[in-house]
C-alpha cells in the first residue's frame, strides 16, 4: 500500500473506503464483462453478426486492460481483490452482459452490448466526479476509462440506428486512453 497516497486522498475529503470499494466493484465489472464479451464475440456470426465483431473483440481487449490498470489502484488505496471469484463476480458494479436467450439475435447482443456500456459510463463518471480536484491519480485513471467507454458506447448504439456519434473504429491500437498506465 502507498501509505502517502491513501494519506493525501483521505486529507483531500474522499472517503477511501467508499473509493477502494467504487474501484473494486468497477475492476469486477471489467473483468466480468471482457468473459461476457468473450462469448457475445463467439455468437457474432452471420454476415450481421461478423461486420460487429472487431469492435466487439476492441472493447472486450479494452475492458480487460481496464481491470489491469484499475488492479494496482486499490491496492495502492488499501484495497485488495475478494480471495473468491463468485464472491467477485457478485460485486460487480454492472449486471452480467449475458448472452440473451436467441443467440443468433444480432440486434439483442448489440442491447446487451450498449447496456453494458452504458453502465460503465455511469461508473465512471461517478468516480470521477467524487475524486475531481481531491484525487488526481485515481481521476485521470477513471476519465481514461471513460473514454474509452463512451467511444465503446457510441460503436455499439450507432450500429443499433441510433444516430451518429462521431466516433470512429480505431485501427491497430488499443486502449490509447489508459495504456499509459502500463507503462
Amino acid at each position: 500500500m502507498a501509505k502517502v497516497a491513501r494519506e493525501m486522498v483521505e486529507k483531500s475529503g474522499v472517503s477511501v473506503d467508499q473509493l477502494v470499494e467504487l474501484l473494486v466493484r468497477n475492476a469486477a465489472a471489467e473483468f466480468t464483462t471482457f468473459y461476457y464479451y468473450t462469448i457475445l464475440r463467439a455468437n457474432l456470426i452471420g454476415l450481421e453478426g461478423e461486420t460487429l465483431k472487431e469492435i466487439a473483440e476492441v472493447a472486450r481487449i479494452e475492458d480487460r486492460n481496464h481491470f489491469e490498470a484499475l488492479v494496482p489502484r486499490i491496492y495502492e488505496l488499501g484495497g485488495e481483490l475478494p480471495r473468491d471469484m463468485k464472491q467477485f463476480h457478485d460485486k460487480s458494479a454492472c449486471p452480467p452482459a449475458y448472452l440473451p436467450a436467441n443467440p443468433r439475435d444480432v440486434k439483442e447482443i448489440l442491447k446487451v452490448l450498449v447496456e453494458a456500456e452504458r453502465c460503465a459510463v455511469r461508473q465512471y463518471t461517478e468516480i470521477c466526479n467524487l475524486t475531481a480536484g481531491k484525487d488526481h491519480r485515481t481521476y485521470e485513471l477513471a476519465a481514461a476509462i471513460l473514454h474509452e467507454e463512451v467511444e465503446h458506447e457510441s460503436w455499439f448504439s450507432e450500429f443499433l440506428g441510433e444516430g451518429p456519434s462521431g466516433h470512429f473504429m480505431r485501427r491497430g491500437e488499443t486502449s490509447p486512453f489508459v495504456s499509459k498506465f502500463f507503462k
